[in-house]
């Protein structure tokens, strides 16, 4: 990809850089860098930003960010996000809000993008009950719908803890924001009556009225939470 001369084929950065950082290779890393640094696009330092922050160099991706937000004085709302992402990784909660600060002061128009990050960056704290205010609040303001990957990254959170309560209350919060009834959603929940060793009444049902099957996976889970079923029948007779 990269040719006989990155700096002739200098298209290819943007795409081999994540692929070194993905190699663990910050040797390579810096040196598709260099040959971008002093006259930087856009593209070359968001992959840049990714790429930094998968070798968990977070100065270098901050500085990153620091030379195209001088460069271009109003940085868009999409490398905020991805510098957010990458405190997000690395459970940098203040390094994370500081930055939120600064994107509102730069006048950028905080939306779906931003919401999405700031949610995994609270849940990747520990901190899921913000994260749910957070998205809450996102889904009142006229700034754009949150994200799909927001609500299904609480939900996958509740279902962890066995919170059949909260991650209905995301699952039906999808629906009243426009989100149509995935698969994706529904095995999420089922985990949630799983880990509650709860039986999930009507689940089939409810998959099909949303014309969605259970595949081989699926159907595995559900006769799990059968089973919970016939336990709390047996409870109730013995």
């Amino acid at each position: 990809m990269e040719g006989d001369n990155i700096e002739k084929n200098r298209w290819a950065c943007r795409h081999v850089l994540p692929l070194y950082a993905s190699l663990g290779m910050a040797d390579e890393v810096e040196r598709i860098w260099k040959v971008c640094e002093y006259d930087p696009r856009l593209e070359e330092c968001t992959a840049a930003i990714e790429a930094w922050g998968k070798l968990k160099k977070i100065e270098e991706a901050e500085a990153v960010f620091d030379k195209l937000e001088k460069k271009l004085r109003s940085p868009s709302v999409k490398l905020y996000s991805i510098l957010l992402k990458v405190y997000a990784q690395h459970k940098m909660l203040a390094k994370g809000k500081d930055l939120v600060i600064r994107m509102a002061e730069s006048g950028c128009a905080i939306g779906p993008l931003t919401w999405d990050a700031l949610v995994k960056l609270y849940i990747d704290a520990g901190e899921v009950e913000k994260a749910d205010s957070i998205l809450q609040r996102a889904a009142e303001k006229k700034s754009g719908k949150p994200m799909f990957s927001s609500y299904v990254a609480l939900m996958d959170q509740y279902a962890k803890r066995g919170d059949i309560h909260n991650a209905e209350k995301m699952f039906h919060r999808m629906r009243q924001v426009g989100y149509a009834s995935r698969f994706r959603q529904y095995e999420s929940l089922i985990q949630a009556y799983i880990n509650a060793k709860a039986p999930a009444y009507g689940f089939r049902e409810r998959m099909k009225a949303d014309n969605l099957f259970p595949n081989k996976s699926m159907s595995a889970q559900l006769d799990q939470v059968n089973a919970f079923k016939k336990t709390a029948l047996s409870d109730l007779l013995d």
